[in-house]
């Protein structure tokens, strides 16, 4: 599997970005996809994920105001970033894996996904 991120840019404070995660490979095999970020100084944080199934689930600091979905092919995924703020200020990473998902158990941590894009920075000045 492989995984190509795109949409990161400057953004002034209260404004809007998408980013977008195209899947290759054996797509069919994908399980769950999510977000990750890092800013400066920073360990690596969950933001937000999407299930095969559809099931979303988000970090508290984002929930309500960032949007993840999957687009028409389910190949791609997007993450809409509404009312950013500089705390949003990161680098993102788009991240898959291939594990079936059971028991309610929605991962948010870094080890449990195994396919890793490039990162796409976000940079929200205030």
């Amino acid at each position: 599997v492989q995984l190509q991120a795109s949409g990161g840019g400057l953004v002034q404070a209260g404004g809007s970005l998408r980013l977008s995660c195209a899947a290759s490979g054996r797509t069919l095999s994908i399980d769950y996809m999510g977000w990750f970020r890092q800013a400066p100084g920073k360990e690596r944080e969950f933001v937000a994920a999407i299930t095969w199934s559809d099931v979303t689930y988000y970090a508290d600091a984002v929930e309500g105001h960032f949007t993840i979905s999957r687009g028409k092919s389910r190949n791609t995924v997007y993450l809409q970033m509404n009312s950013l703020g500089p705390e949003d200020t990161a680098v993102y990473y788009c991240a898959a894996d291939t594990s079936r998902l059971g028991g309610g158990y929605l991962p948010r941590v870094g080890n449990a996904f195994r396919y890793w894009g490039q990162g796409t920075q976000v940079t929200v000045s205030s």
